[in-house]
């Protein structure tokens, strides 16, 4: 059960509310973000920045975002986003080596293995060691470099709310959420 109560959408007024009845499904985690009024709605524009918006390939973003649930213990994004991934052309045997912390598993190719090595250094020790940097530029152009960064915070974002909360877990609506708001971002 969450630390804190999940806000009904019913009750929201104004811009929030308006967010709300847009949305295919009420997410536990938009519920929850809804305490922090003045958050949600630029927080909601990043995430759906994030996902329909970037350079980044969506394989890529998914790959990054299913690395720092698992590097963060984010059991809620996990669960949104492993359907999402799969969805976009993230294969089985990716999400199992991810799971299992294994971003050098050869079902990665090697830009991947590159940018899950970066994407680990930005999680774990938020300075990036330079040989790690210097295999990422090979692969991915600063615009994509800088993305990246952005995403792997917004998420550790995400997975800090929902923990620290202890936000109840949805069943997964990830991709139902992930399609609607390929509309809203056209």
């Amino acid at each position: 059960m969450a630390r804190l109560p999940l806000i009904d959408p019913q009750t929201t007024t104004g811009d929030i509310r308006a967010s709300f009845d847009r949305m295919p499904v009420k997410l536990n985690i938009f519920r929850m973000m809804a305490h922090a009024e003045a958050n949600m709605i630029p927080a909601m524009r990043l995430g759906n920045s994030i996902l329909h918006k970037q350079k980044l390939s969506p394989v890529n973003r998914e790959l990054l975002i299913l690395q720092v649930a698992q590097l963060e213990g984010g059991a809620y994004e996990w669960r949104q986003h492993v359907p999402i991934a799969l969805g976009v052309g993230v294969t089985q045997h990716q999400i199992d080596a991810l799971e299992r912390g294994d971003f050098g598993d050869q079902a990665f190719n090697a830009a991947e293995r590159a940018l899950l090595a970066f994407g680990r250094e930005v999680t774990e020790n938020v300075r990036v060691a330079e040989p790690v940097f210097a295999v990422v530029r090979e692969y991915f152009s600063e615009q994509e470099i800088v993305e990246t960064i952005v995403a792997i915070g917004f998420y550790m974002m995400m997975a800090r709310l929902t923990e620290a909360t202890e936000t109840d877990l949805d069943p997964a609506a990830g991709m139902r959420v992930y399609d609607s708001g390929k509309t809203r971002s056209a």
